[in-house]
């Protein structure tokens, strides 16, 4: 994907957000999925925050209970308030710094958009289990089981889908830059690094997702952490 369009994405959007007010608490980079969706989603729109990072590893639970009581990443701190859990994060940082912005247009695409992050969010346990994500390794010759190819299918479903619907309106699912796509980074994320065999329609949108200045950051810093978690390593 062209810089130009990066760009484009962060120029839809009117944050006026200090960073100071906005803190979002994440885990290790190479294996927090749902840690990537909200820090993708805030990176691609523009929107500075301050970043905590907790180890997954000794005491985990013990310290994200500090910001909250659910025991889990990603956490989003704004205005004395915690929020948790990616989808509510996303949700509050459309309604709350974007001005709706973090969906599509249209009552019908939001709809649309909406139906396939719940999907996302709450589906395909077995491509979760067999695939964790680790974006610091590429695995040759892995071979998924029955059912996540099946989870596979159904997500390489959904992008031709929405592509083949808005691909004249720009390279994401819905032609610019949504919550979606945050939701999906994780996939892409896993599927280079399962070397998943995708077709080209498919291939482009893993691209799309990967070569931003975003990911890219966030890939940086996850080949640099040290922490090796032996049941995320397959």
């Amino acid at each position: 994907m062209a810089n130009g369009q990066q760009g484009s994405v962060q120029g839809e959007y009117q944050s006026g957000v200090d960073a100071a007010e906005l803190t979002l608490v994440i885990g290790n980079k190479n294996y927090s999925s749902w840690s990537l969706r909200p820090w993708f989603f805030l990176k691609m729109t523009g929107i500075p925050f301050n970043e905590v990072q907790l180890s997954l590893g000794t005491d985990f639970r013990q310290q994200v209970m500090q910001y909250s009581m659910a025991g889990k990443v990603p956490v989003l701190l704004h205005e004395g308030q915690a929020i948790w859990d990616s989808l509510a994060i996303g949700e509050y940082i459309s309604e709350a710094l974007l001005a709706g912005k973090g969906w599509p247009d249209s009552r019908h695409q939001r709809a649309w958009a909406r139906s396939i992050v719940a999907e996302m969010h709450s589906g395909y346990p077995n491509l979760r289990r067999e695939m964790p994500m680790n974006c610091r390794r590429v695995i040759s010759g892995f071979q998924p089981g029955v059912a996540a190819q099946q989870d596979i299918r159904r997500i390489v479903e959904i992008w031709h889908d929405c592509r083949k619907a808005h691909h004249a309106d720009g390279p994401w699912l819905f032609g610019r830059f949504t919550l979606a796509d945050a939701m999906f980074a994780p996939v892409a994320s896993r599927f280079h690094s399962y070397q998943v065999p995708l077709d080209a329609l498919a291939a482009d949108y893993m691209q799309t997702v990967l070569n931003t200045p975003a990911y890219q950051a966030w890939l940086a810093a996850a080949r640099a952490e040290e922490e090796v978690l032996a049941a995320e390593e397959v």
